[in-house]
């Protein structure tokens, strides 16, 4: 009997042994805050754009005749004036030489039409001739002197032709490729009169569209006050190149097409931008950053900071008992490259969480640290701990 006791007395010894400590509560997550703020702030638009040249000119023959000289480089900057092609000039200096033997026949018979008549006009004065005479004298004068003006307008047409064969840029820019090789027939009334074109690139226009619906919230925003725009509605514009470069000179919005295309609901808007170094060429795809645009006291906070529910934007908001609660907002526009703009849902005053947000419970307390504790803390809590020693 006594030996049946021991047994289960060591039995029961043996079952309190295996049996595991209950685990012990989770400390409350550290977490990062930012006490929320508001402040006036300046809230640019980007957009998409292209660049497009400020004065592209297309690079006709005026007259007919062989290609003599291609006189440019391809592809490279010419400057206003140069020389890019050259017609034959001979069949044209030769219909400009005929033209100026023209004027001087028609001159000769001018002169001897005037002295006819400067006879004539005493005579007839005297009665020694009749008046059929003297009408006759001026019409034959009248006659020579309408011959001289269209025999000079010959030869001001033949010289006009004959300085067409000589084709120069008419603006500072890039002169694309040749249309046509040396030594073709050129037909100023066919294609082949189209030899080449020069896009002047400074400065360069950067083209974007604004959308209706752009356009109707930017005009709510202005109405209720949340924005103000420039007083004398001129916007800076800054070019971000597709590797992220800032380009260094700025521009300004010089034109904005007055009506929404039918095809895409947006309307055009031009920017001008310098362009001394010729760095931006015509088609580049950019971003604009319209600038000028100010929100007075805005509320912003980091965009780490705002996580999306199945009901929306919400963000942590830890109460006075250090509790955190889930609060809807509504996001506006993004503030540079970390921060975003909160139109409703948070004010001054308000603690958010920026930095532990995924180990936030809504409802449970949290612990307030510096920028930078949290993030080891979170590794600490995040190690599995260790297993019981067994007895």
């Amino acid at each position: 009997m006594n030996a049946r006791i021991a047994l289960l007395v060591a039995a029961g010894i043996a079952a309190g042994c295996s049996k595991e400590k209950p685990p012990a509560e989770r400390p409350a997550p550290q977490v990062v805050v930012l006490t929320v703020t508001a402040a006036t702030v300046q809230q640019p638009i980007n957009f998409v754009a292209q660049t497009e040249s400020s004065q592209r000119v297309d690079i006709v023959a005026r007259v007919s005749g062989f290609l003599e000289k291609i006189a440019y480089t391809e592809g490279e900057l010419v400057k206003e004036g140069q020389l890019l092609f050259q017609l034959d000039p001979k069949p044209f200096k030769a219909q400009a030489d005929a033209a100026k033997g023209q004027v001087l026949a028609q001159q000769a018979r001018f002169a001897t039409a005037k002295a006819n008549l400067a006879r004539t006009k005493p005579l007839a004065q005297q009665d020694a001739l009749s008046r059929a005479d003297l009408d006759r004298a001026q019409g034959e004068y009248d006659s020579a002197n309408a011959g001289v003006f269209a025999a000079e307008a010959k030869l001001r047409e033949a010289e006009l032709n004959l300085g067409y064969t000589t084709i120069r840029s008419p603006v500072t820019g890039f002169a694309s490729r040749s249309q046509q090789r040396q030594g073709t027939y050129i037909n100023a009334m066919a294609e082949t009169a189209q030899l080449t074109y020069v896009a002047a690139v400074d400065p360069v226009w950067v083209n974007f569209s604004v959308s209706q619906n752009q356009m109707a919230r930017m005009r709510s925003d202005v109405t209720s006050g949340r924005v103000t725009m420039p007083k004398d509605q001129k916007f800076p514009v800054e070019i971000i190149l597709s590797d992220g470069t800032v380009y260094p000179e700025k521009g300004s919005i010089s034109f904005a097409d007055p009506s929404f295309s039918q095809d895409t609901g947006s309307f055009l808007v031009r920017a001008v931008i310098p362009n001394p170094q010729r760095a931006l060429r015509p088609g580049m795809f950019v971003t604009a950053k319209v600038e000028g645009i100010v929100r007075p006291d805005a509320i912003v906070i980091p965009q780490l900071a705002v996580q999306q529910g199945s009901n929306g934007h919400l963000v942590y908001v830890i109460k006075q008992d250090s509790t955190a609660e889930a609060r809807p907002v509504v996001v506006g526009d993004y503030q540079g490259d970390k921060n975003i703009v909160i139109l409703d849902g948070l004010k001054p005053g308000d603690r958010v969480v920026i930095d532990g947000v995924l180990r936030v419970v809504p409802g449970k307390p949290v612990q307030m640290v510096q920028p930078g504790a949290a993030g080891e803390a979170g590794k600490a809590q995040a190690k599995p701990p260790a297993p019981p020693a067994r007895k």
